[in-house]
């Protein structure tokens, strides 16, 4: 039997399943990522296409896109972050906070520290970059 584990928005209306082994989680504590999470930073990670799937709710998927390429993607009924298919078009980026179940995935690398809050305290045993590395180092360090 493959492994797998459902997510959902706060509302449930959009669900998708992570199909076998969940990757490690990144935290990301730019500013746009602190906007989004109203937080310290945001914890996700990146999915293979082929790893990804949408259970319902899709038409009520809205974006949020600036000139930079940052996106959003949300709910437009309850406002939770949810999945969207990146730049590269072969991963997902996924919210780790939707997910219903547990992992045992951990945070293996902090990105954008250089900017983050005043009052934010970076701890733990994950990577630290002062910005953002390239994708390949970045999905190796999210490997188990």
């Amino acid at each position: 039997m493959e492994k797998s584990m459902v997510g959902q928005c706060l509302c449930r209306y959009i669900a998708f399943k992570v199909l076998g082994c969940l990757p490690n989680l990144y935290q990301c504590h730019c500013s746009l990522c602190r906007k989004l999470s109203g937080s310290t930073s945001d914890t996700a990670t990146f999915l293979n296409i082929e790893q990804f799937q949408w259970v319902k709710g899709t038409d009520a998927i809205s974006s949020f896109i600036l000139e930079s390429g940052y996106r959003s993607d949300f709910c437009k009924r309850c406002g939770s972050t949810v999945p969207h298919l990146m730049q590269n078009e072969v991963q997902y980026w996924i919210p780790a906070g939707l997910l219903e179940q547990d992992a045992d995935s951990m945070v293996t690398a902090h990105l954008f520290v250089e900017s983050k809050a005043s009052w934010d305290v970076v701890s733990g045993d994950a990577i630290q970059y002062s910005t953002m590395p390239d994708m390949d180092t970045l999905n190796k360090k999210l490997q188990k």
